[in-house]
């Protein structure tokens, strides 16, 4: 079973991007397990959200605690030490940020990758909501789902600036693989 661990802040589609990853995986013929945790939130406020996947159907009811992978929407949020005692050794992690890889030596211990998702969006019309580029940035990282069927659900779950979303996944997905 994958399990995944989204963290960024209100407003940036932290919620949105594990439910858009969640119905691409279920375009795979996947079971996906999608929850957020968030008390009264607002624009800004740190917030979570976790996304199981596997080819049974999932029975666990309970929270993720050591997820393969992360996706920080923040790199405010990364907290080396935390990001050590949660996600399991060799796991990887997607970062929005505008340091270079190198600046986040103190996880050694992990995959890192790194993108710098508000260029890629502003560059498409989608000011600072970046959930599209970095769920693109993620299907190139990963390998775990294919890019059609990611844009297949944004197309679904982000009606609004459809177009412009799709195409800030698809730029983040050659983003990537042009560093790959």
């Amino acid at each position: 079973m994958l399990e995944i661990k989204f963290s960024g802040r209100g407003g940036q589609g932290v919620v949105v991007a594990s439910q858009i990853l969640g119905l691409a995986f279920f375009k795979e013929g996947k079971y996906p397990q999608c929850y957020s945790v968030f008390g009264g939130e607002r624009r800004g406020a740190p917030l979570v959200s976790f996304l199981r996947v596997d080819e049974e159907k999932i029975l666990l009811k309970c929270e993720v605690r050591r997820p393969q992978e992360l996706i920080c929407f923040d790199d405010s949020l990364v907290d080396p030490q935390e990001v050590k005692n949660e996600v399991v050794p060799g796991g990887r992690i997607l970062i929005n940020t505008q340091r270079p890889v190198e600046a986040f030596k103190e996880l050694n211990d992990f995959k890192v990758y790194v993108i710098d998702a508000p260029a890629l969006s502003q560059a498409v019309g989608l000011g600072k909501i970046i959930n599209t580029t970095m769920v693109g940035a993620y299907c190139r990282f990963m390998g775990h789902v294919e890019l059609n069927h990611v844009l297949d659900a944004i197309g679904e779950l982000a009606p609004a600036k459809r177009e412009a979303n799709i195409e800030a996944a698809r730029r983040a997905f050659e983003a990537m693989k042009a560093r790959a």
